[in-house]
Formats: structure tokens, C-alpha cells, sequence
């Protein structure tokens, strides 16, 4: 099972420069620890202390937001594109 994970620039010092990565799993936790193996360092930018999604980063599976199927324990298959997306704030002005 091959998962193509897409990294924004801000986090590409831990893939080498590489914008688009794969990583093995069949959730998304499994996805994001096993990027961790391979890219020592980027765990830490996705998931917080108690094991959930930062909230200042956006992961999305072919393009639907996790927080809006099952979060960490979205499940993936084989082909399936994350993408990781830092969080933009703003304010008016």
C-alpha cells in the first residue's frame, strides 16, 4: 500500500526538500508514524501531546478535510493522496 503524502515548503527541511513523499498505512495515524520513520522530525509538526492533529495544520485525503471524516483514524488505501496544509490566520484590517 502506497500513500502519497504532498508537504508544504514550511515542512520540507524534514523530507529533504521533497514536496511530495509515500508513506504505508491504512489510517492516517499510520500514515503520519510511518512518515516518521522514514522523515525523523515531521510527527511532531502533525500531532500534538495527546495524539491528535495539531489544529494549526490541515491534513486532507484526496482532498476532504480528516476533521470532517475520522480525523486521525481516517482510514486510507492504497493510491490515496494526503496532503498537509498549515493553517492560515488572519484579521481584518
Amino acid at each position: 500500500m502506497s500513500i502519497d503524502v504532498r508537504v508544504p515548503t514550511v515542512l520540507r527541511e524534514h523530507t529533504g526538500g521533497e514536496s511530495k513523499v509515500t508513506a504505508q498505512g491504512s489510517t492516517l495515524r499510520e500514515v503520519i508514524y510511518d512518515l516518521e520513520t522514514r522523515h525523523p522530525g515531521l510527527k511532531e509538526r502533525l500531532v500534538d501531546d495527546s495524539g491528535g492533529l495539531h489544529r494549526f495544520i490541515n491534513l486532507y485525503v484526496n482532498d476532504e478535510d480528516v476533521r470532517y471524516l475520522g480525523g486521525i483514524e481516517t482510514p486510507t488505501e492504497d493510491g490515496d493522496t494526503v496532503s498537509i496544509l498549515p493553517a492560515v490566520a488572519g484579521g481584518s484590517s
